[in-house]
């Protein structure tokens, strides 16, 4: 009997059923065990992030803003290298499936990208034009604190509070790094100055004169407490006043000493800009940053070349809308044709700003009906077009996404600066809808945070290449699903592909190559429409976050290589709706890890097919 069933065990074990089935119940057991710990652990990283459990809706440690300072970067660093050495060793990486495979290597990767990131944290501009805690607090108290009850709106207090402390900390590690020669660009110090103006001005800080921003904000939502029946009229009188003195003892006096430091600290600037090959180390930090940026190991030679032909390729897919439109003349003349004609601007007027806005909404509605056509996996989140809060709005700034909350009880916000009507032309605003709306970062990034098959952290991640690489293709997967039928609107996509492509360029221009701020704003006029607000404000901005502005293009070069190759090797079985939730559904990733991602896919399609 026993050699029976000996025979049989070994019958078995040749033909592999039992022991392909054992290793599946294995490899779900230890992910099933991993994924609980990545879980386990994304709540500590959450909770020691106050605002980020703000971002995503809950009211955990909800008065408070959170250490801004190097110690806590560093404490929290330490935190990310334990977790690494905790999984690698009680977890075996070779008994996964592959979707937690990812997983595992998005993990370490995250902290590998932040062990880098802290070598080169001097350089850093602290405070700057485009996204400084300065204005960055601010905005996230106005859009993001919700006031539901008399609890949150004491949490808003305290919060104000904690803004002023997290200034305080912020203004001594600028302090430190100008001390070490990093300091940013002279115009990135006028413009903070400026936003410290606005955000210091008014009531309560002054007798008369329009609100503060933050004041403002706070009343409003007093207001509707009292006028909800949430609080009586007096509650409603003693809260007005202890975020009167909030602002005025601890906001105020922060970012006056920010302000005066700059105001004195402006003199250490030299008049002309320079990039970061004139900081310590400066090279090898724009190297990090290139490779922090597009996830590759291309380096800025190869990225400027790839720039380079870019321009030269979609210029002449411009000249082709040149002879449709029968325009006679040089494509310089039709770039100074589209930027300056009356017809392609709404007047800069009210009517004119609700004229952009409602426009948008029009494209969001057209694009959304052709989405199922496209896409399997659609989200769930609304979206909604508003323009920049006052305080932080600039002339010729480029629109931006702010995503809602994964349950959906925030939206996406599409933000548009109206400010100067001239800076947004018609000709370009259905790509940047599509790019910042749907099918762009609001699809990209509501499907990510609504996404239950990955653990949580996957689902917060984010990867400049993927997110704006998905934004640029985004832009033109929209041509493809019946937009753009204004030969103007389709120019004006090609000169928002080529703002990207230019961008290759002039940042590693700027950084690698030693250009000027009037070298990089020559080279954008000579070879894209765009706006002369827009040109200065987009080199300013490469100026201050060096390596960012290169994501774009390469993101997009990237899934549209990932496309040719998936339906070159599938052919007829090759599905776009498929491919679009392959990209989709697994959240941000890296580009090396995107690429592996689209090429296991392809794999399961071929055997599946070899199957059938």
């Amino acid at each position: 009997m026993r050699g029976l069933l000996l025979t049989c065990l070994l019958a078995l074990v040749a033909c592999g059923a039992p022991v392909e089935q054992a290793e599946v119940v294995e490899r779900a057991d230890e992910s099933e065990r991993l994924n609980a710990w990545f879980e386990e652990k994304f709540e500590e990283r959450l909770q020691m992030n106050p605002m980020w459990m703000t971002r995503l809706g809950r009211r955990d440690r909800y008065h408070e803003i959170g250490d801004q300072s190097e110690a806590e970067a560093d404490r929290q660093l330490a935190w990310s290298r334990a977790t690494v050495d905790e999984m690698k060793s009680n977890f075996d990486y070779n008994l996964l499936d592959t979707e937690t495979k990812t997983s595992w290597d998005l993990w370490v990767y995250l902290y590998e990208q932040a062990r880098e990131a802290q070598e080169f944290r001097s350089h850093n501009y602290v405070f700057n034009q485009m996204g400084g805690a300065q204005s960055g607090l601010p905005q996230f108290m106005t859009l993001v604190h919700r006031v539901d009850d008399e609890s949150d709106m004491q949490a808003y207090i305290k919060r104000i509070e904690g803004i002023g402390k997290g200034i305080s900390q912020l203004l001594e590690t600028a302090q430190r790094r100008a001390v070490g020669g990093v300091r940013p660009p002279r115009f990135a110090y006028e413009e903070v100055g400026k936003q410290v103006e606005k955000l210091t001005s008014g009531v309560p800080f002054a007798e008369v004169g329009p609100d503060a921003p933050l004041w403002r904000d706070a009343s409003a939502k007093i207001k509707a407490l009292e006028d909800g029946g949430v609080i009586t009229a007096e509650r409603a009188a003693a809260l007005r006043a202890e975020t009167q003195t909030a602002l005025k003892n601890e906001f105020l006096p922060a970012y006056e000493a920010l302000g005066q430091w700059i105001n004195t600290d402006i003199d250490q600037i030299d008049p002309e800009a320079r990039g970061v090959w004139s900081l310590p180390d400066g090279e090898n930090y724009y190297n990090h940053r290139l490779a922090a940026m597009t996830t590759t190991t291309l380096t800025a030679d190869e990225i400027h070349e790839i720039g380079l032909s870019e321009v030269a390729r979609i210029h002449d897919e411009m000249r082709e809308i040149m002879a449709t439109v029968g325009f006679d003349g040089s494509l310089q003349d039709f770039f100074k044709f589209v930027r300056t004609d009356p017809q392609f601007f709404y007047p800069n007027t009210d009517e004119g700003r609700q004229g952009y806005i409602d426009d948008s909404d029009a494209f969001m509605d057209f694009i959304g009906e052709r989405l199922p056509d496209y896409f399997g996996v659609l989200p769930k989140a609304r979206l909604v077009v508003r323009r920049v809060e006052a305080f932080r709005e600039q002339d010729g700034a480029p629109q931006h996404y702010y995503p809602g909350t994964p349950d959906g009880s925030r939206p996406g916000v599409y933000y548009a600066h109206l400010s100067d009507m001239s800076s947004m032309p018609k000709s370009t605003m259905e790509a940047v809808a599509y790019h910042e709306g749907n099918p762009g970062h609001h699809m990209q990034i509501s499907i990510a945070q609504e996404l239950e098959t990955v653990p949580m952290f996957r689902t917060q991640t984010f990867y400049t290449a993927y997110t704006e690489g998905w934004g640029l293709y985004a832009e033109l997967l929209a041509k493809e699903m019946g937009a753009y039928q204004n030969p103007y609107s389709d120019f004006g996509r090609l000169v928002s592909e080529i703002w990207r492509a230019v961008r290759l360029v002039v940042d590693t221009g700027i950084h690698a190559k030693g250009w000027s701020e009037e070298q990089a704003v020559n080279y954008f006029r000579a070879n894209s429409s765009i706006s002369e607000g827009q040109m200065r404000a987009e080199v300013q901005r490469y100026f201050v976050i060096p390596g960012q502005a290169t994501a774009y293009k390469i993101g997009m070069l990237k899934i549209l290589e990932l496309r040719s190759y998936a339906q070159e090797e599938l052919g007829n079985a090759f599905d776009i709706r498929e491919f679009h939730d392959t990209i989709l559904t697994g959240g941000a990733l890296p580009l090396t890890i995107l690429e592996r991602r689209v090429k296991h896919w392809v794999e399961e399609i071929k055997q599946e097919a070899a199957r059938s």
